[in-house]
């Protein structure tokens, strides 16, 4: 696929003991929404904080396999240039809660040291707000406390923070499932926005939600990849057994 700009080779995680993600090869083209779907307990969390490499952070952790980020080894690169370059947005949204809106959002620069005068901060944080669709809502409470908005702007907030830092992939981990239906429609419809600007990766336990917003979508079972295709294809012909079982419910 020559508009991959994740390729992953070959690929085994583990915490020790037997491996949780098991020979996985896929490739995840830019500018695309991509879900990952699976029963829980899959692998497809592991999987995905391997991409960001979040999974060494767990004592007794290992991987064997390549993944491969615009075609450099993400093993071989400085762990803190690998987040900037691949965001995550967690499952519960996060902000900090100790900081404003306005420094949750160029936090990655704070933390990371990183200089920027009062007018790039300026610049950042709005020009991240306006892509995670909270600027209307947050420019005029810049300086309050990020834990001062409601949940679905949390995430965006989360969002927005992520897209600071102006990565080449957003991870996105089941980023609604906490949310009510009117804020879950409103980070949708921001997935299907930015896919513009950044490559998006998707796990969801909502079918309705992968068929909805996302390009391609995976299928992992108990840590395999057992098939990968576009959305539309997979969810109307899967070609494998287990992916149709799960589609219509027989297990999940």
């Amino acid at each position: 696929m020559e508009s991959s700009v994740l390729k992953v080779e070959n690929f085994f995680a583990n915490y020790g003991e037997g491996d949780i993600v098991k020979d996985i090869n896929v490739e995840f083209e830019r500018n695309k929404v991509h879900a990952i779907m699976g029963p829980s307990g899959c692998g497809k969390t592991t999987f995905m904080r391997c991409i960001n490499r979040m999974h060494e952070l767990t004592p007794n952790s290992t991987v064997k396999g390549k993944i491969m980020l615009n075609n450099e080894d993400i093993y071989k690169m400085n762990p803190i240039d690998l987040r900037r370059k691949i965001g995550m947005v967690f499952q519960k949204a996060n902000p900090f809660p100790t900081m404003s809106i306005y420094d949750n959002v160029i936090s990655g620069y704070l933390l990371n040291g990183i200089k920027l005068s009062k007018n790039e901060k300026d610049q950042i944080v709005e020009e991240s707000l306006k892509n995670a669709a909270l600027w209307e809502e947050a420019k005029d409470i810049l300086h309050r406390k990020g834990t001062f908005l409601s949940g679905g702007q949390q995430q965006r907030l989360c969002i927005a923070r992520g897209l600071a830092m102006k990565p080449d992939i957003l991870l996105l981990d089941e980023p609604t499932s906490a949310l009510d239906p009117r804020a879950t429609s409103k980070i949708e419809k921001l997935m299907v926005e930015l896919r513009e600007r950044v490559t998006i990766i998707l796990v969801t336990h909502n079918i309705g939600q992968a068929a909805r917003v996302s390009n391609y979508t995976a299928f992992i079972y108990l840590g395999e990849l057992i098939e990968y295709g576009a959305t539309d294809k997979l969810f109307t012909v899967p070609k494998d057994k287990r992916t149709e079982e799960y589609l219509t419910g027989k297990f999940g």
